[in-house]
């Protein structure tokens, strides 16, 4: 047995002030005569026998009480390890917000029961001693040690938190904390479920710091989750069903059965249906509506699950173009069947212009351009054609008859697509098409059935080179070859585009769904959903001012509205919404956009340069990586730790203060001696006042 305060035990000498008063102490008694004095002998006798024995019971009563009171105050313990510390102690305790953390544990959620063990913890210890409370969100506040009554109220203010760290990062933190204060005793406490996916505390390094690791357990290891949503076709068209496919996800070992999937879009909630998922599977969903206006629009996907539902909502915004812009750029002359496959399409708009007078400054505008027969490339054009590309636009080509190969050449090296042979007037027939490519993806309902393809009367030779072929001749040489750059593509026709050479403009099964479809193929896939915590960069036009403003703001709409287009008023924000300033770049004729740690909510933030207009639109969700409920078990987190982590693992009902103290300072005896102390006393009383002499 050791002392926490030794010194206190010097005063078990005044156990020698009632031993002094007992034998200093002498009752004078009254003499009386009578007159049979053998009698009152034995009585006297009797009664003296009784009262020094009483007497000596109470001295014995008191002298306990006061060494009992010593060794209290003395603070003696059985220490569990050789290496107990005495001394002020700096203490950090870090405790897992994250969505996991809101599963049941009998009858409160996790995080409730790791505040009350924070408390338990920080109470332990004394009031001289230093702490910090450390959460997921890794405030700055929270890199400095404060008081015990200080901690206390932080730990009030804790809140179910986005973020998620991994428990090496978590530790790391701790550490430089720590070191901050002058206290040599350094202990740290991590409160969590330990998820697999954040337990990796064996990359934590550093042997000085004694961490405790404390693990909460859930009833029941049960989620699922909408993980991601995308559209089928990267473009929504007006009109048009949209088909958007879901990914959820089962995360316990039973089957998920009559999971009911729901759709708000246009301030409609429409029931998708009931939906079953096998145990630690997912499952595919499709959903269709019709998007019946132009511009931006909002949706949300929604499950009910419960008790872990942070992950039940998924919200994504797109903006809807009212028509496709489709420039065809013409050598000698307009081609009449360019004109009329677009003339009947009103989504779709076709510009003609002269390769001689071209505006370099309004490709952007544009998701396709069509290169009709021109005879040269200049050097100037293939180089803005090679940014449009980068920019998510697309190009196809058709080489004129008498095309200067040099130029094509120096074109084509721009986007890695081999060389351009010389023409062969030769016959050929195409025979293969492509239907895994987007542009013929989903176009024929029968792909096995036999389809008019077409011939030509001479083509070029195009060197081997990383292009996909789409359409391919019979010798398997390349007709219509597709080269990616950036986040468009060049598609290339090894022949012209003259009816008197292809018959690809008469063939209508082929020649008009690939024209639509490489036009909504040029049109840049914008990012429907971003994830929380990661660090994303939005992409919007940049736009000027009328007053001179340049400060972009987002702004978070908890409400959900219709669709808005692009410079109108849109729906009005609710009373509890948030604005904040990102920070942003302007590049030309775009603005980046980085939120970092601002965008805290899932929901849609809108963009704006004004408070009256709407420039864009992004939605945020929560990061899934907290959907897994898969947690370490006590024996595997004790696998391999290093020696100095332990695990503290207790019932919900212990009492964890004492826990602590027991790891800090072994088994507490004072309580005991304060008991002892109490029934000492109790037991003079009791002789004091029951035992008559």
């Amino acid at each position: 047995m050791q002392f926490l305060f030794p010194a206190f035990l010097s005063a078990i000498a005044v156990i020698s002030i009632p031993i002094i008063i007992h034998l200093f102490y002498f009752r004078r008694f009254k003499r009386v005569y009578f007159t049979n004095v053998r009698f009152l002998k034995e009585v006297k006798e009797e009664t003296s026998n009784r009262q020094k024995l009483r007497n000596l019971l109470v001295l014995l009563m008191r002298c306990l009480a006061i060494a009992a009171m010593v060794l209290a105050f003395a603070q003696p313990f059985i220490p569990l390890s050789s290496g107990v510390k005495k001394g002020e102690r700096a203490v950090s305790v870090f405790v897992d917000n994250s969505f996991s953390m809101n599963a049941l544990s009998k009858d409160a959620p996790l995080l409730e029961l790791a505040k009350q063990r924070a408390r338990d913890i920080v109470s332990a210890y004394g009031v001289e001693d230093r702490f910090q409370v450390l959460t997921n969100d890794f405030e700055g506040r929270d890199q400095r040690l404060i008081s015990k009554e200080d901690a206390l109220s932080r730990i009030e203010e804790i809140r179910s938190s986005p973020a998620s760290r991994d428990l090496s990062k978590v530790l790391i933190r701790q550490q430089q904390c720590l070191n901050t204060g002058k206290q040599e005793n350094k202990t740290a406490f991590v409160v969590s479920d330990f998820q697999r996916n954040i337990a990796d505390m064996t990359n934590f390094r550093d042997t000085l710091i004694e961490v405790n690791l404390v693990p909460m357990r859930a009833v029941q290891e049960r989620n699922v989750s909408i993980d991601s949503a995308w559209f089928e076709s990267p473009v929504q068209i007006l009109n048009q069903p949209a088909n958007l496919l879901v990914k959820l996800s089962n995360r316990s070992n039973e089957e998920a059965s009559d999971i009911r999937l729901s759709l708000r879009h246009d301030g409609q909630t429409k029931p998708v249906g009931a939906v079953n998922i096998a145990a630690n599977g997912t499952r595919l969903d499709t959903v269709s509506f019709t998007i019946l206006h132009a511009g931006w629009h909002e949706a949300r996907l929604s499950i009910t699950d419960y008790p872990v539902q942070f992950d039940d909502d998924y919200y994504l915004a797109f903006y809807v173009a009212e028509r496709i812009n489709v420039l065809s750029v013409n050598g000698l002359s307009q081609n009449k069947f360019l004109d009329n496959a677009f003339l009947g399409a009103k989504y779709f708009k076709l510009d003609n212009a002269d390769a001689r007078s071209l505006d370099y400054s309004k490709f952007a505008d544009y998701q396709l351009i069509v290169l009709n027969e021109l005879t040269t490339v200049s050097s100037g054009l293939a180089l803005e054609l090679k940014t449009f590309c980068q920019n998510g636009g697309n190009v196809l080509a058709f080489p004129s008859q008498s095309a200067d190969l040099d130029s094509y050449n120096a074109f084509l090296q721009n986007f890695a697509a081999g060389n351009l042979g010389a023409y062969e007037p030769t016959p050929r027939q195409t025979s293969q098409v492509n239907t895994e490519e987007f542009v013929f993806r989903d176009v024929f309902l029968n792909k096995s059935a036999n389809l008019r393809l077409p011939n030509t009367q001479g083509n070029f030779k195009i060197a081997p080179a990383r292009g996909e072929q789409i359409l391919t001749y019979r010798d398997g040489s390349s007709m219509l070859s597709k080269f990616p750059q950036g986040e468009g593509a060049l598609y290339f026709c090894a022949a012209p585009l003259n009816e008197q050479v292809s018959d690809l403009v008469r063939n209508g099964e082929i020649f008009v769904p690939m024209l639509f479809k490489m036009a909504i193929a040029g049109t840049k896939g914008r990012q429907i959903a971003y994830t929380i915590g990661k660090d994303e960069v939005l992409e919007a036009k940049h736009k000027v001012s009328a007053r001179g403003e340049t400060n972009y703001k987002l702004r978070l709409v908890t409400q959900t509205g219709g669709g808005k287009n692009e410079g109108d008023n849109g729906q009005q924000p609710s009373a509890n919404s948030q604005e904040f300033i990102p920070e942003q770049r302007i590049l030309g004729s775009k603005v980046l956009l980085t939120p970092g740690t601002q965008v805290r909510d899932a929901g849609w933030y809108q963009l704006h340069l004004q408070s009256d207009s709407t420039l864009a639109e992004f939605a945020f969700n929560y990061d899934r990586k907290e959907s897994d409920l898969a947690f370490k078990t006590d024996e595997s987190l004790a696998e391999g730790l290093p020696k100095n982590m332990k695990v503290l693992a207790t019932n919900v009902e212990a009492n964890f203060s004492q826990v602590v103290n027991e790891q800090e300072r072994g088994i507490v005896l004072w309580r005991w001696c304060v008991v002892f102390a109490l029934l000492f006393l109790a037991l003079e009383v009791l002789f004091l006042r029951l035992w008559k002499v």
